[in-house]
């Protein structure tokens, strides 16, 4: 699934497998995907589905007990898989930085906000503490923490969800990096401080022109926030585009059914039922072929077990062996 111009990162048959007991876990299998400067791609998908693994592919922090490969990962010109510890260093923080699910994990408890902070700043360039606390000052007044200062000699515990969440934004932003990889960042917070926090992440990073992935699973945030998006499923990325077409036209049937669970304004009537997609996830370990929707598809075909072709015209592609994903066989217009 191809972008044409050189991206920022580009990554071709990600692969990551898990040995255990009972055989290897194939978590995420051969997906592509090109992310450009100041885009934002959405990963979209149910719980399990490779999308936070897929993150800490690309940051070098998988543990060391998965296996990953890949036919290229490369960020603005580097291999990341060749990439030694040292070089993955200098990146992560400075050049790429990631935003956690939990704020209260990702800061440590026993140093102030400013330490923190200021360290971020200060490991990747040669400032002065004096310009690193002016640096942390401007951004946590830029992420809307009032009395900016005076936070700066405040410990995690001292701040709500909402305010940690914003200082570890912050943080991302203190080198200016040209890539955030923001893993589900809103899960832990009150549903009314997540749009909050969403909003200034994308304000943000499209006043600074950074990249950004974004990972969730509602697809209410990723309407309102996506340039491009990535459906996953089971460790495949099932449909790809940009978000106008992946929503005005979904080409999968798994998408399809995902959009049908969520009410829609104007369409939903009170009262009405939602959508279901009935069945599980099946399991990837040991031997994974054909389609692995296919058990909860109503559309399914002897050749769903087979190799997947993969649809649609670049850059809004889709994997299925039907060649409208079914869309005729749910009345949808082709």
């Amino acid at each position: 699934m191809n972008d044409t111009a050189t991206p920022l990162l580009g990554v071709r048959g990600l692969t990551l497998d898990i040995p255990m007991s009972s055989g290897v876990l194939h978590a995420v299998r051969g997906i592509d995907f090109d992310l450009h400067r100041g885009e934002t791609l959405c990963i979209v998908g149910e719980s399990g589905s490779g999308k936070s693994l897929t993150s800490l592919a690309i940051m070098g922090l998988l543990d060391k007990n998965i296996r990953r490969s890949a036919e290229r990962m490369e960020f603005d010109g580097i291999d990341l898989l060749s990439a030694s510890r040292r070089q993955m260093r200098s990146l992560r923080g400075d050049r790429i930085a990631m935003i956690f699910q939990e704020p209260m994990t990702s800061l440590n408890p026993a140093y102030t906000i400013g330490d923190q902070l200021m360290e971020a700043l200060r490991l990747h360039r040669n400032v002065s503490r004096e310009k690193a606390r002016a640096r942390a000052v401007e951004l946590l007044e830029k992420v809307g923490i009032t009395a900016a200062a005076s936070r700066l000699g405040q410990y995690p515990h001292q701040l709500s969800g909402g305010l940690r969440q914003r200082v570890v934004i912050a943080m991302a932003l203190m080198c200016e990096p040209e890539l955030i990889i923001a893993d589900e960042p809103t899960t832990a917070l009150d549903v009314t401080i997540q749009a909050q926090i969403l909003s200034l992440l994308v304000e943000l990073t499209r006043e600074m022109g950074v990249a950004m992935i974004l990972i969730t699973h509602d697809l209410g945030v990723v309407a309102r926030v996506a340039d491009k998006v990535g459906v996953m499923y089971a460790g495949e990325l099932v449909e790809t585009g940009p978000a106008a077409d992946v929503f005005g036209k979904p080409l999968h049937p798994y998408t399809r059914g995902l959009l049908r669970c969520i009410p829609q304004p104007g369409k939903t009537q009170r009262g009405a039922e939602l959508g279901t997609i009935p069945g599980i996830v099946p399991s990837l370990i040991g031997d994974v072929q054909g389609c692995a929707f296919r058990t909860r598809c109503p559309h399914a075909i002897d050749a769903c077990r087979d190799a997947i072709p993969e649809r649609g015209t670049p850059p809004h592609e889709f994997l299925c062996v039907h060649p409208d994903g079914a869309r005729a066989a749910e009345g949808e217009p082709a």
